[in-house]
């Protein structure tokens, strides 16, 4: 599929989101058009395998009979391998195309069969390996909903017209470039995302944003035995570091359950298989899922400054125990920075997006800073980022990097890149040209007058361990001087440009008779 094609995919989906969701909000019909082209593509690729396993025996899968024994058992044939290599299951009568024709026909009321399918798929998975990864992922999809519709005549005609034109568009699964849907699926997130406001900052990070981050922890690498995301909103920030490097494990843990479901789909459409992500969706610093485990990569967007609970007795948990202090319970922006520096293997990398806040705060959060850098040398470098870059907040923020055996243990990296930059309607965003000086700056350690310097630990000491960026990266510019003698000249001869002037418009009023205005 060419460039073209592809950007043609992604507006033709988009197209059709935007056009049939009617008065619906954004936000609220994402969770209805992304679960329908999920089970489209979960059907067609059924579709594909069963007929890779059927083709010895010359059998479409589309056309077998649920309803004759030698059918039945061509089914189950099916089913299990299925199961086994894809994590789910569908019958012929169950998969996307059918039931699209079907919803087309004047009188065929569909809504009722879609529920039963969409749970099928689910049941298909119990008691397999699969089913955490299949549970509940569709439970955002409410298709009784009055937001659909006010009457079940007018439910059923959206959701009929919705999978009727889904099923115009051919995905192309059979060919090799598997992440064409992947990519247009993530588009469609980032395009519900600017349309869903502050809401937006719950699910997505920015994916050049994303990229500044992948490229980071994957620096001199080609291959990431794991990767991690504490707050992994819709996994798109895990999904990238894949773009950069070849990875293994995909690791995540999301609070809010719809973007968790959102996650597992978006894993599943990049062709992640079930055995290779373990997302979770419980509160992350109350209740981790993932802490006997160590990762090469660790990236987040967590949200800025969130609350938390800041219980006493975490203070006896390993995450947080070493520090003696807690994040406070107002700002838990240190708390996510304790819980990731703990899943960080000796070897990895980690890259954060925080608030500039982190940079300079006092209190319990100037002592965690400290110990981070005093006591343990963790901290590899700090970048600020331009204002007004992510959805739903226009603070500026900045990326810290972490690393638990620093090849530069004698200094930390600063990076100025606040004017990086270019100027959209509603946001700033970094070009491709601004996400590789950032990115090369990091990886050379490069000095450049105005942009980058490497601060010696002793410097970083006796500012108190202040990281606030313009201690260390002067970017103040000097006007240029200022001319006196030539300024007085010109004063001058404006003066005397002006007395003639008056001398005409009083030459004018003495005529008119009137006192001139001098």
């Amino acid at each position: 599929m060419t460039d073209e094609q592809k950007k043609k995919l992604k507006q033709k989906l988009w197209d059709i989101a935007n056009t049939l969701r009617g008065k619906m909000n954004a936000d609220e019909f994402r969770d209805y058009i992304l679960g329908f082209i999920f089970y489209k593509y979960l059907s067609e690729r059924l579709y594909l395998y069963a007929n890779s396993i059927l083709e010895a025996d010359e059998i479409n899968f589309a056309d077998i009979d649920e309803n004759t024994d030698e059918g039945r058992a061509y089914l189950d044939a099916v089913a299990e391998a299925s199961i086994d290599e894809l994590g789910y299951f569908l019958k012929p009568s169950e998969l996307f195309s059918a039931i699209a024709k079907r919803g087309s026909k004047a009188g065929n009321f569909i809504i009722e069969d879609l529920a039963r399918i969409l749970n099928n798929i689910e049941r298909s998975t119990m008691g397999t390996e699969s089913e955490d990864d299949f549970d509940d992922l569709f439970s955002d999809m409410d298709l009784t909903s009055n937001k659909l519709g006010r009457t079940e005549e007018a439910k059923n005609t959206l959701i009929a017209r919705v999978l009727t034109h889904l099923d115009e568009i051919d995905f192309e699964l059979e060919k090799a470039d598997s992440d064409v849907l992947g990519d247009a699926y993530e588009y469609l997130i980032g395009q519900f995302a600017s349309g869903a406001g502050k809401k937006a900052g719950e699910f997505y990070t920015p994916q050049q944003v994303s990229t500044v981050l992948a490229r980071i922890v994957t620096t001199g690498k080609t291959r990431i035995k794991n990767v991690y995301d504490p707050a992994c909103g819709s996994g798109s920030l895990l999904l990238r570091v894949a773009k950069e490097a070849e990875v293994e494990d995909f690791n995540g843990q999301e609070l809010n359950r719809t973007t968790y479901n959102l996650a597992r789909m978006n894993m599943i459409l990049h062709g992640v298989h079930y055995r290779n992500f373990d997302l979770k969706q419980e509160d992350t610093l109350e209740h981790p899922q993932h802490v006997e485990k160590r990762f090469e990569a660790v990236v987040a967007n967590p949200p800025f400054s969130a609350k938390w609970s800041a219980n006493p007795l975490l203070l006896n948990d390993d995450r947080y125990s070493q520090y003696g202090r807690l994040a406070p319970a107002s700002k838990a922006d240190f708390a996510f920075v304790q819980h990731m520096l703990h899943q960080l293997d000796e070897n990895g990398t980690m890259a954060v997006i925080l608030p500039h806040g982190v940079l300079f705060r006092r209190a319990a959060e100037g002592h965690i800073r400290e110990y981070i850098i005093k006591e343990r040398n963790w901290l590899d470098a700090v970048i600020g980022l331009p204002a007004n870059i992510f959805y739903g907040t226009p603070i500026p923020t900045c990326i810290l990097v972490f690393k638990k055996c620093r090849e530069h243990p004698e200094d930390i990296l600063f990076v100025d890149a606040s004017t990086c930059f270019e100027k959209a309607k509603n946001q700033n965003f970094l070009r491709p040209k601004d996400i590789n000086k950032i990115v090369d700056t990091y990886r050379g350690r490069v000095k450049e007058d105005k942009f980058s310097r490497r601060a010696p630990l002793s410097e970083i000491a006796e500012n108190d361990y202040n990281l606030n960026i313009p201690r260390y990266v002067d970017t103040f510019e000097e006007e240029e001087p200022i001319d006196l003698a030539a300024v007085a000249a010109e004063l001058k001869t404006n003066a005397a440009g002006m007395a003639d002037l008056d001398a005409q418009i009083k030459g004018f009023c003495d005529e008119l008779g009137i006192e001139a205005p001098l």
